[in-house]
């Protein structure tokens, strides 16, 4: 970015690089208002995403089905059609029909009830664990990025420990430590997944912190803080955006993975992968009970997936026509 001349003098500019805090304040807010012109004169994030849903059937498409399933978890008290907790023997393994629609599970309860039930616990588990990551990685991948040094050292070295495991088997051991429950499962996908998110804006501040609007801000005496988070946060946007919705699916994979092995969300409460687990032992007799919950997860991924390509698609320059 080039400061217009009438804003920004040589002896402004010498005045900001020899004085620090004591620069002219007026010469600072020119420099804050145009880091954010740079930002405005672009396309905005909301244009780059309704164009992407207007040329990307398929992303506008897996928009729709997401929706789908935020709908049916906010009304799922309304939808649900008996008690999801509530045992009836008389119904054990009934199978599918007009009045349960995906049968009944071992306690006679309605798989369908609980598949919707399941549907908040398992939205709850892609979404929450995400954004804790997300800050957390954000706030120290700017950090790292800008101050760089023993800062960027030490915040890389801790990265660099957790990704040196595999996910699913660190989020297993802090599972076994602290013990199977919906709490201990956000803390467990939290701890694992900060670091990739660090590592991606480590990297996009270091590139940006380089450029003539950050040079130019830094040298008017323009405090760090405000730096990081007014001119080089909103340029990592679009990243990030594209990294939540690749980050909600593995989060929930990683829970039904977690469930599966018994050590994820306990009864009384369901999800997708706690509802595969307590099927797997009727799946040759009764294989609607796993089957249903496993294409519910299936479509749930693929969804977010090809709506998190389409994101990209629309975020990244390099694609641009």
């Amino acid at each position: 970015m080039k400061l217009d001349d009438n804003k920004l003098t040589p002896s402004a500019a010498g005045a900001g690089a020899g004085t620090g805090a004591e620069a002219v304040p007026d010469a600072a807010l020119y420099a804050d208002e145009d880091a954010d012109a740079e930002l405005l004169d672009d396309d905005g994030i909301f244009d780059h995403l309704k164009s992407m849903l207007r040329k990307n059937k398929l992303a506008a498409f897996s928009l729709l089905v997401i929706l789908i399933f935020a709908g049916a978890a906010a009304l799922a008290p309304l939808i649900a059609p008996y008690n999801p907790n509530t045992p009836v023997l008389s119904e054990r393994f009934a199978p599918p029909s007009l009045a349960h629609w995906l049968g009944c599970d071992e306690l006679g309860r309605d798989a369908f009830s609980r598949l919707l039930y399941g549907t908040r616990v398992s939205m709850m588990i892609g979404l929450v664990p995400t954004t804790i990551s997300m800050v957390f990685g954000t706030l120290l991948g700017l950090f790292a990025g800008y101050y760089g040094g023993k800062v960027d050292f030490t915040i890389m070295r801790f990265a660099d420990i957790v990704l040196a495991f595999p996910s699913l088997l660190l989020a297993m051991v802090v599972m076994y430590t602290l013990g199977g429950s919906l709490m201990n499962i956000f803390i467990a996908l939290s701890i694992v997944k900060w670091a990739g998110t660090a590592r991606v804006i480590r990297a996009q501040t270091m590139s940006l912190k380089e450029k003539e609007f950050v040079e130019a801000a830094r040298s008017m005496g323009v405090k760090r803080w405000v730096i990081m988070f007014r001119h080089i946060l909103p340029n990592c946007i679009p990243n990030l955006i594209v990294l939540f919705t690749l980050n909600i699916p593995e989060s929930i994979l990683s829970e039904s993975s977690l469930s599966f092995l018994g050590i994820g969300a306990q009864p009384p409460s369901t999800s997708w992968g706690l509802m595969v687990y307590r099927s797997k032992s009727y799946l040759f007799s009764q294989p609607w009970l796993a089957i249903a919950p496993g294409v519910v997860i299936l479509i749930f991924v693929l969804a977010f997936n090809f709506l998190g390509d389409g994101v990209r698609d629309a975020m990244d320059p390099y694609l641009k026509d």
